[in-house]
């Protein structure tokens, strides 16, 4: 499966349709994204979108957020999500290896990400990927309404 990985630069009915098709694959809870949103995100200085395309379709994203903290330029890898269709063909790789370049171009000293330990098949993609398990925890404060 030939494979290309991109920064999306604008927002058509197709990248639409593929956010609607693979958020819920990569949360129960995810809302859809219209289009407006989509361009919101597209316009936000710290974040690139990383869209895979394989025969003419999207079939996976990420997320590469970068930004300045006073310990240098920092990277995350967030919302990566490969079509289920389309797993286990190396789009997940592809994706991961063009954040990882885009962030050392840009001369972040890390790149992080996390990922559920029930994603096994995800975690062993990293692992091979050279992103090493961190003695972290994890904390989330969620605001209520």
């Amino acid at each position: 499966m030939a494979v290309t990985v991109e920064s999306l630069t604008e927002v058509n009915d197709e990248i639409v349709e593929a956010f609607d098709r693979l958020l819920p694959q990569l949360s129960s809870t995810a809302k859809r994204l219209s289009r407006e949103a989509l361009a919101e995100l597209l316009s936000a200085e710290s974040t690139t979108i990383l869209v895979a395309r394989s025969g003419g379709k999207s079939v996976g994203t990420l997320s590469l957020v970068m930004f300045p903290i006073p310990s240098g330029l920092r990277a995350r890898v967030e919302d990566v999500v490969v079509d289920d269709s389309a797993r286990g063909k190396g789009i997940g790789a592809s994706l991961i290896e063009e954040a990882k370049a885009q962030a050392s171009a840009a001369g972040a000293r890390t790149v992080d990400l996390t990922s559920r330990v029930s994603r096994e098949a995800a975690n062993r993609l990293y692992e091979r990927l050279e992103f090493q398990p961190r003695e972290s925890r994890v904390y989330r404060y969620t605001p209520t309404d």
